[in-house]
Parts: structure tokens; C-alpha cells; sequence
């Protein structure tokens, strides 16, 4: 027959195991292990669905042997950065992983490789106008968040760029809209001009 002792260990394991799946990893508990670059410059502004971004990425090598042996998958994020942020709470930062909702763009899903990592990506046209940086996320075997590398500082003030949303019109559309209002005033002023004689005509 179970003692209380025996109930209490298990309801301690039970409630303990319902709060790492309710509450998941914290951003702040996660090792910067990773370096993480990019093509991008500070200040960049690139259009959404035509331009290219490059990132690159390898493991630290100033972390002590066998830090990434449970290292299995990297993913890689567009996030926002802070200014895009403001008054955003759809884009609000939480420590919570699970809550978290700075990087919401998948850039690329990768095994996990200690060095010669990089990937070209053509910002999606689905992408809003904001600033942004990339951060990219290590999962272990469980599927665990366990590391984390980005392209700016911790508090997110260095190498952002920007990006443009497609407005919905294209250059060629916008050019052949144009064409059309010009040929239509001119089609107007030649009917205009045919017109005029006629009535020339009529009066002789």
C-alpha cells in the first residue's frame, strides 16, 4: 500500500513534468553558443520577395569540448527587433519560449553541424515592413531548446536591417497604368480635335 511519502514523491514528479511542458525553456537560461552572421549591413533596407539575405553559423569554439554533444537541429528565425516591437503585442518578447513572439519568420531548418553552416534566403513576399535581426535556435534529441545564437547584440540595438513589404502593385503594373492614363489623354484630345472639324465642316 502507497504511503503518503509515496504519494507526495509522485504528485511532485507529476506537477513537475506538467510545468516544463506548460511552461518550456526560458530565454534566459539558454547558452549564446553559436555564432551566427549575415550578408546584411546596419541600416540595410531590402524588398520583401525580391532580395537575397546569407547567413553562416558554427559553434563557438571558446566553449569547452563536448558542449554540443546533445546538439541535434538548428532553426533558423527572421525576428523583430525592439522599435518594431512597440506597442505590438502580437510581436512581444517573452522569456518564455513558449510565449515568445519575436521570431515568428522560419528561415531554414538544418542538422546540427559544429562548422561550415550557411544558407541563402529569399525574403519571403508574405514578410511585413519592419526592422529585424536573425537568431537562430539549437534543439537537442528530445527536441529541447538548449542553445542560441543571433546576428545582434543582447540588447538588440546592433546590425538590424530593414525590410519592405510589397505594396500590393508592381513597378510594371504601375508603369503600364501610367501608359494607359497617358494614352487615354491623348485618344481624349485627338477625339477632341476630330470632333472640332467636323463641326467646321458642317458650318462651310
Amino acid at each position: 500500500m502507497a504511503t503518503i511519502s509515496d504519494i507526495f514523491v509522485v504528485t511532485t514528479i507529476v506537477f513537475s513534468c506538467f510545468e516544463i511542458t506548460a511552461y518550456g525553456a526560458l530565454f534566459s537560461s539558454l547558452h549564446q553558443t553559436l555564432i551566427l552572421n549575415s550578408s546584411t549591413s546596419q541600416g540595410q533596407v531590402l524588398q520583401a520577395g525580391e532580395e537575397q539575405v546569407t547567413i553562416t553559423w558554427s559553434l563557438n569554439k571558446n566553449y569547452p569540448t563536448g558542449t554540443d554533444s546533445n546538439y541535434k537541429i538548428v532553426k533558423v528565425k527572421l525576428c523583430y527587433a525592439p522599435m518594431s516591437q512597440l506597442d505590438r503585442g502580437w510581436r512581444k518578447s517573452n522569456d518564455n519560449l513558449n510565449k515568445d513572439k519575436t521570431c515568428q519568420f522560419n528561415v531554414v531548418t538544418k542538422p546540427y553541424k559544429p562548422s561550415n553552416n550557411n544558407f541563402t534566403w529569399t525574403i519571403e513576399k508574405d514578410v511585413p515592413s519592419a526592422s529585424y535581426f536573425i537568431r537562430a535556435y539549437v534543439y537537442d534529441y528530445v527536441g529541447e531548446v538548449v542553445a542560441f545564437g543571433q546576428t545582434t547584440d543582447s540588447h538588440k540595438k546592433t546590425n538590424l536591417f530593414q525590410i519592405t513589404a510589397i505594396t500590393g502593385r508592381h513597378v510594371a503594373i504601375n508603369v503600364c497604368a501610367a501608359c494607359f492614363s497617358a494614352f487615354s489623354v491623348i485618344s481624349l484630345i485627338g477625339f477632341y480635335l476630330v470632333e472640332k472639324r467636323k463641326g467646321k465642316s458642317l458650318r462651310r
